[in-house]
């Protein structure tokens, strides 16, 4: 995996702990969830796939990435369903969505309660 990618998802503070020509895996900072990246050689159609990362201090976050250098296609906003969600694009052109949804990740206004 190019040293590029890699220290893009370093920089967003996943930990790289498996690096290959064609892969990379990292741990998230909190708790024990990882991500993978696995290169490939042509894509069979544009993705529209959106990564989503929850962040604590999201707007902070940003801050300090913006100083970094990495430009946001969306900077920190509140949207409808209660999330406050920005974004950026990996350097393969993927959208990630850093986010904050606090306890509305789990438990929505509109969730669905048992025996509704």
């Amino acid at each position: 995996m190019s040293p590029r990618r890699s220290t893009f998802y370093c920089r967003l503070g996943l930990e790289l702990i498996v690096s290959s020509p064609h892969y990379a895996r990292f741990q998230c900072p909190v708790g024990e969830s990882l991500f993978s990246v696995h290169l490939v050689d042509e894509l069979p159609h544009q993705s529209q796939t959106v990564i989503y990362f929850e962040v604590e201090l999201l707007d902070e976050r940003v801050r300090e990435l913006q100083r970094a250098g990495p430009e946001f296609s969306q900077e920190p906003r509140d949207e409808s369903w209660l999330w406050r969600e920005a974004r950026i694009s990996d350097p393969s052109g993927n959208v990630i969505c850093l986010y904050r949804a606090g306890n509305n990740r789990l438990n929505p206004p509109w969730r669905i309660r048992p025996g509704e």
